[in-house]
């Protein structure tokens, strides 16, 4: 008997060492969908990231349950051996993944609590010794985070005021000139290139990476803002209406840059016209500022953007190919150096270059170009700037690597982009063959479909051979390119990125161009098999 209670209790640790790895797993995907509850079980359920293995192992002994009753130590044991192998072979999200879950404070929080839930029924199965029970217990983890994050809101409500009361009082009391920059897409490219600008006037703090949230600006503004910095460079992220108008009562706008109405995070707002509110939601702000925003003439395409640039005329300084606009781009080529552009600004005209890669950072460093003259700068001093602009990591960054050119787009996720970086490949593939690796673009919403398939027409056209990862994601793009391909073309399909690199590795030649775009995060592409 006291062998039998023994073993239980090995039972015991080894679901609650089984409930540690796995609870970060899931911690792991739910950090990726920003603690977002809903989105965090739409995730599980589309993806059916469910235990498997371990659910049918304890099935079976739960059947074998009458049969053992005669050896009672050998039902309990093999429950504890099947939650020590599994334990032992579940990955480490922290050490191996793409984009490693990052034990914050908050994270650190929620594993803590869920892991205290799980240890409840944990405990009382030391009395209710059926395996089957064990099931419930092994599946219910994913939702003991969710309680656990429900739980702790209002205490991470509070935290989070704190810190942003704290970095709202640091930017009233500093009051440097803020610039807020959004759009569909675009805006990190922007904030890249008028941080470049301004840099060698005057000191500007620039939120980095793709911090664009409250709780991100608000860490950047608290730990490195100071006195001495005239500007603030800020990116402001749209995830549903209201998103803008929080980070503007945060970051109160001087001026504003608006880069695009697009597609991007299109199944957030379920219309372009959602979008476009949303994001003129920073122009709203910089106006009850008194200052200018620069945007660019694809977001007055809507009736709201439209009546809002009527209402205040001289609060817009629009950019665009026409020559009705504020800021005309009279011309635009791509070379395999780097951009050439004319701008005409109150009619004079202003050649300049900039050794970044694909067209559609034309119009980015048009609205940076714009900005830089409001703030004081002069054109020359502008132009000069732009010459020496670094590129854009993971941005049609382009680089030699061994025989091949690699241009790596792995941060885009737009279809403006994506069509750029395919006319790119195209230009500087003359030499080789014309690679594009690719697990196509997320969150698109319905536009899904129908992006995918205009994209894959096109890379028929430009590419001759398409690696193309978790290809069961867009079909459409498959069939696009399958419908335009010339027989000498290839469309080979990988389960993972690693696997089409490997490829590419194995059959690199002289000459070759290889376009890397998108790279999908964990939750899109190393979804757990459990």
């Amino acid at each position: 008997m006291f062998l039998h209670n023994y073993i239980y209790i090995l039972v015991y640790l080894s679901f609650m060492a089984f409930s540690a790895v796995r609870l970060l797993t899931y911690l792991h995907i739910f950090q990726q969908e920003e603690y977002d509850g809903k989105r965090f079980l739409a995730w599980l359920w589309h993806y059916r990231v469910f235990d498997r293995k371990l659910s049918i192992a304890l099935f079976i002994l739960g059947a074998f349950w009458f049969a053992l009753s005669g050896i009672p130590f050998l039902l309990p044991f093999l429950t504890f051996l099947a939650f020590a192998i599994v334990t032992a072979k579940e990955k480490d999200p922290r050490k191996k993944a793409k984009k490693k879950l990052a034990m914050t404070n908050r994270a650190k929080r929620i594993f803590v609590f869920a892991f205290l839930f799980a240890n409840i029924p944990a405990l009382i199965m030391l009395y209710f010794k059926m395996p089957w029970i064990w099931i419930l217990f092994v599946q219910e983890l994913p939702l003991l985070l969710v309680a656990a994050n429900t739980m702790l809101k209002p205490y991470e409500n509070s935290n989070q005021k704190k810190f942003w009361n704290e970095a709202h009082e640091k930017l009233q009391e500093l009051n440097p000139v803020t610039i807020g920059i959004t759009g569909s897409f675009g805006k990190t490219s922007i904030k890249h290139i008028l941080g470049h600008i301004l840099e060698n006037e005057a000191p500007a703090l620039i939120t980095p990476g793709s911090v664009n949230t409250p709780m991100g600006i608000a860490r950047i503004v608290r730990e490195e803002l100071n006195d001495h910095h005239k500007y603030f460079i800020c990116e402001m992220g749209a995830y549903g209406p209201g998103s803008i108008k929080r980070l503007c009562n945060l970051a109160p706008p001087s001026h504003a840059i608006i880069s695009s109405i697009g597609h991007a995070h299109y199944e957030r707002f379920k219309s372009l016209e959602a979008v476009a509110e949303t994001k003129f939601e920073l122009a709203e702000a910089t106006i009850e500022k008194e200052g200018k925003i620069v945007v660019h003439a694809n977001t007055l395409r809507f009736p709201y953007t439209a009546h809002m640039k009527n209402n205040y005329p001289e609060s817009f300084i629009v950019c665009g190919p026409e020559e009705d606009h504020t800021v005309m781009i009279d011309r635009a080529d791509q070379t395999r150096e780097g951009l050439d552009m004319r701008l005409r600004i109150d009619g004079k005209r202003h050649k300049v270059y900039a050794p970044l890669y694909g067209l559609h950072h034309i119009d980015n460093i048009a609205l940076a170009f714009v900005m830089a003259i409001q703030l004081g700068m002069e054109p020359e001093a502008i132009i000069a700037r732009l010459r020496t602009l670094p590129q854009i990591p993971h941005r049609l960054e382009v680089k030699k690597v061994g025989p091949a050119t690699i241009i790596d787009d792995a941060y885009n996720s737009n279809p403006v982009g994506f069509q750029s970086a395919l006319d790119l490949l195209y230009l500087l593939g003359w030499q080789g063959r014309k690679i594009l690796i690719t697990p196509g673009m997320v969150e698109l919403g319905t536009a899904h479909d129908e992006m995918h398939y205009k994209l894959g027409v096109n890379a028929a056209r430009r590419c001759d051979i398409v690696l193309v990862v978790q290809q069961n994601r867009i079909p459409t793009f498959v069939e696009g390119f399958k419908k335009e391909a010339r027989k000498n073309q290839m469309l080979i399909e990988f389960d993972s990125y690693n696997e089409a690199q490997k490829w590419v590795n194995r059959n690199m030649r002289q000459g070759d161009t290889v376009l890397i775009e998108n790279d999908l995060p964990d939750l899109y592409e190393n979804v757990p098999k459990l």
